[in-house]
């Protein structure tokens, strides 16, 4: 089996519309806002596609293997919301034939029509922040948006700030992190704040900036599905900011639980889930009834499952109607 290659050039001209537009345009289109991730791993897939790989399968196949996967998952789920965020590790894990396979799952989300939120948390300073902006933001990738992290200082998000206005890309920010551990640093106080309020309030100020008078900014923040308590304060402490929503589903985070993080109107939130539904061959209630052949049909029983649950217990519903 070959490394995959590219379907088609990446997107070379700027959106017509700033990527906070097109998002909301999107999601009111699918009338959703759940976000697909994928996040694909060896000793997890679908034994159809598994069939493929033997216990020392080189690189090269696994990467192809993956891309494989990630085409169908994509074709299955496009119809129903939209946006998807590849995890870059899992193809970075690869190597070249990795870089290789998620350029071509890249291309073909954007083909289908989705938007593509890179997760790669990156940031550096100066010309390497620059560099990562250039490439990941409307650049060679051709995604429409990145997460980043913001603890080198508002400084190392500016070259962000500006290549995503520039280009119509977006950008979220770490904020809280849904992990256990988040409490280690982002939970600490100076100020009279935690680190991740004084984080929050930047993302808001960045976020109004390149509003430049609409209702959303090319910035968003990341906060997690397991703080619900923090996603209600968060969401008022940032209102022109979209708040990406990880943690849904596995690690712990319910739809009633993500309720703070959006709109009355329904927007300005983005509910993750991946391995609940890109795995869910592996759960009996979406598998029920399924040859191995059939494993996209339990990915698409999931994915209807997260929206329905989304629209049933929180301002999703608007959308719906």
């Amino acid at each position: 089996m070959t490394s995959p290659v590219r379907t088609g050039p990446p997107t070379a001209t700027i959106p017509a519309e700033p990527f906070a537009t097109r998002l909301a345009a999107a999601v009111r289109l699918r009338r959703t806002p759940a976000c697909i991730g994928l996040d694909p791993r060896r000793d997890a897939l679908p034994p159809a596609i598994a069939a493929s790989l033997g216990p020392t399968s080189d690189p090269a196949t696994v990467a192809a293997t993956f891309a494989r996967f990630c085409h169908e998952v994509v074709d299955t789920v496009a119809p129903l919301v939209a946006i998807v965020k590849p995890q870059l590790a899992c193809f970075e894990a690869l190597g070249p034939h990795g870089i290789m396979a998620l350029a071509s799952v890249i291309d073909h989300a954007r083909s289908r029509g989705l938007l593509v939120l890179a997760d790669g948390k990156r940031n550096d300073i100066g010309s390497t922040a620059e560099s990562y902006a250039e490439g990941w933001l409307g650049g060679a990738w051709g995604t429409d948006a990145l997460t980043v992290n913001p603890y080198l200082g508002l400084d190392s998000l500016e070259p962000f700030v500006k290549t995503a206005t520039a280009r119509h890309a977006g950008l979220f920010v770490l904020v809280k992190t849904s992990n256990p551990g988040s409490r280690d640093f982002q939970d600490l106080e100076t100020g009279g704040q935690t680190i991740y309020e004084h984080v929050a309030a930047g993302v808001e100020g960045l976020a109004a900036t390149s509003a430049a008078g609409g209702r959303y900014g090319a910035v968003g923040a990341v906060v997690g599905a397991t703080w619900p308590r923090q996603l209600d304060a968060l969401r008022a402490a940032m209102p022109h900011a979209w708040i990406l929503v990880p943690g849904f589903g596995r690690q712990g985070g319910r739809a009633a639980d993500v309720r703070g993080a959006f709109h009355p109107d329904g927007l300005g939130a983005l509910v993750v889930s991946a391995r609940d539904v890109i795995f869910a061959h592996a759960r009996p209630e979406m598998n029920a009834g399924l040859a191995d052949a059939q494993w996209q049909t339990a990915v698409d029983r999931a994915c209807r499952d997260m929206i329905d649950r989304l629209a049933s217990e929180t301002p999703a519903v608007a959308l719906v109607g």
